[in-house]
């Protein structure tokens, strides 16, 4: 795509998480990445230099606030502060990842809503819109007092599996929880299938343990569809589960693919046969799997960019 936007007033700005989904997203756009330094000073501070005129421009900074999550979400505030005090006209955070969004309650006593925290504080630093990817819970987006546009991946998601051809009626969506259904039921929309549910029990963070499937999968081909695969313990359990209900076929999907830890063993070592993901989060090359597809949400980003300057509705993306 040429740059189109090369002489305007829209700048895009990568910091260190995801460097080419930037890259990649500035080429779709048609602009540019714009220049800066980010360095550190001796005992770790984070150091940022804007190197070129912002002033009256409208400013997207790309940043993932993924592992590791401290060390970015700082690089996002500091370059929020920096685009903000260089006159910039508006400040657009890009969160195709949106850290410490599992804390959106008090689930149980004395315990911290840090994804209020983390809307606070990039309000503080002078963000004026946050574009955000998939939530952890759609309702997180109650938390800003600026704007905030909400796109999601089903889409994406979908159209890749609707490229396999499988027959609808042979399509089981499986939620791996309660919270999940609201996805499940998106996806299953899109390719025509039937939707399940695990009713699992958590005694811990990151530990969870199956107790009963919802729906009818014998037969057929389950899809498990998730916001966040983390240590890939719930995915892993919920695929052997739906192989011992009679499931034919185990695939899975997600946004964000943390996957931290054993992750990766054991999706290797898992029943499913494909696990297809985006880069929200860049994988390195350590987190490579010959069962890992991932897909690109450059495009949605994208044009998400391109309305939000050109003032034109966002809300077509939504669906």
């Amino acid at each position: 795509m040429p740059n189109q936007y090369a002489n305007t007033k829209l700048k895009i700005f990568s910091l260190n998480s995801n460097e080419s989904l930037a890259r990649e997203l500035a080429e779709e756009v048609g602009v540019p990445l714009g220049k800066i330094s980010v360095t550190r000073f001796s005992d770790g501070e984070v150091r940022i230099n804007i190197e070129e005129s912002i002033r009256g421009c409208d400013v997207f900074i790309i940043q993932s606030t993924s592992a590791p999550v401290n060390e970015n979400l700082m690089e996002l505030l500091i370059m929020v502060d920096a685009v903000k005090r260089a006159s910039a006209r508006t400040v657009n955070v890009v969160l195709p990842y949106y850290g410490y969004a599992r804390q959106d309650r008090k689930a149980r006593a004395r315990e911290p809503i840090t994804a209020k925290l983390v809307a606070n504080l990039l309000e503080t630093a002078g963000a004026t819109r946050a574009i955000v990817l998939d939530l952890h819970a759609p309702q997180i987006q109650g938390f800003f007092d600026i704007l905030i546009d909400h796109l999601i991946a089903v889409p994406i998601l979908s159209d890749y599996f609707l490229q396999k051809k499988i027959d609808p009626a042979d399509i089981v969506i499986v939620s791996p929880d309660h919270g999940g259904v609201t996805r499940a039921r998106k996806m299953a929309e899109r390719l025509k299938g039937s939707i399940a549910i695990i009713d699992k029990r958590r005694p811990r963070a990151n530990v969870s343990e199956v107790m009963n499937i919802i729906g009818n999968v014998e037969g057929k081909i389950a899809i498990i569809i998730d916001d966040i695969i983390d240590t890939a313990g719930t995915i892993t359990i919920a695929a052997n589960a739906l192989l011992e209900s009679g499931a034919k076929e185990v695939y899975a999907c997600c946004t964000h693919p943390v996957l931290s830890g054993p992750a990766i063993e054991r999706i290797n070592n898992s029943v499913i046969k494909e696990l297809v993901i985006t880069n929200s989060i860049e994988l390195p090359e350590e987190k490579n799997s010959p069962k890992i597809t991932q897909l690109s949400v450059a495009p949605l980003l994208a044009d998400a960019i391109v309305r939000v300057f050109e003032e034109k509705s966002v809300s077509t993306l939504f669906d």
